[in-house]
């Protein structure tokens, strides 16, 4: 590791980012590095226009990529190198207003039933009950489930920390599948291949991230859904029909830890009861007066 890229991590972890974007940041950095064969420190700020214009006009990167490189550039030069250079202000780019794909009920539990792996089925089924985040699901701990106030104690993203309610079904979901793991710390615990221990071994170590994924991507296959879904799907869905049963969405925004009402709003556009209210009079235009 070059003192460079070591400092840059450091900082990062200073002020308090996650691991993964520590990771992403680090890795964007690596990439520009890459790209020029060349130290960062050492590139002169028309050289950082040229890649990020390479990455727009060029290789025409997803927006969310974009992003993500930015940010870590933006990280490296004017925190760690103290370099103020104006394009890092503005190589933004374009903003998209993309609606979430989102499963109707009877969807979500076609796939649910069709994962077949005990852990992974339990996760996931929590994870919809309670409108969570994917490693928010995983990384639940045994004190985390508050069974008197039936809520569940969420770490959030940002180390945010929030209650959600815990639906009595969920609850006895999760107890019972407690009971064949015992462990001490994690709710859904699981052995890797560096270290196999019994599942009541809290060195066993949480569900993984990318287990979740493949097992929620073979349940859509085989559930015969024809709809773009992942995990994440499972939180726009559970959003949108507490929104269609009528709960407020400030409640909704607590719920999801969403720190403002727009990021929340955007599910208005999704709920099936406000589009077939607006059925009656949109038909209505075809009818002459």
């Amino acid at each position: 590791m070059t003192p460079l890229r070591h400092r840059m991590i450091q900082d990062l972890q200073l002020r308090g980012y996650a691991d993964r974007t520590i990771e992403a940041y680090v890795h964007a950095v690596a990439q520009l590095a890459k790209f020029y064969h060349a130290s960062p420190d050492g590139l002169t700020e028309e050289q950082i226009r040229e890649y990020l214009l390479h990455l727009t006009t060029v290789k025409k990167v997803a927006r969310g990529t974009h992003t993500i490189a930015l940010c870590g550039i933006k990280f490296l030069y004017q925190q760690t190198l103290r370099r103020e250079w104006t394009v890092l202000e503005v190589a933004r780019p374009k903003s998209e207003k993309k609606l979430p794909v989102v499963l109707s009920r009877d969807e979500v539990w076609r796939i649910l039933d069709q994962v077949r792996i005990a852990v992974y089925r339990v996760c996931l089924t929590t994870i919809y009950a309670c409108g969570l985040r994917l490693m928010e699901g995983a990384r639940l701990q045994v004190p985390d489930v508050d069974a008197e106030r039936k809520l569940l104690h969420i770490h959030g993203k940002g180390g945010k920390d929030r209650y959600v309610p815990l639906p009595d079904d969920a609850l006895t979901l999760l107890r019972d599948y407690w009971r064949t793991t015992r462990n001490p710390l994690w709710l859904f615990p699981t052995g890797t291949r560096s270290h196999v221990a019994p599942l009541n071994d809290p060195a066993a170590g949480h569900v993984s991230r990318a287990s979740l994924q493949s097992a929620f991507v073979r349940a859509v296959k085989q559930s015969g859904v024809h709809k773009r879904a992942h995990v994440h799907t499972l939180r726009h869905s559970y959003a949108t029909h507490l929104l269609e049963a009528g709960v407020n969405l400030r409640l909704i925004q607590e719920y999801l830890g969403h720190t403002s009402p727009r990021t929340t709003s955007i599910y208005t556009h999704l709920t099936r009861e406000i589009r077939d209210a607006a059925l009656s009079p949109i038909n209505h235009l075809m009818a002459r007066p």
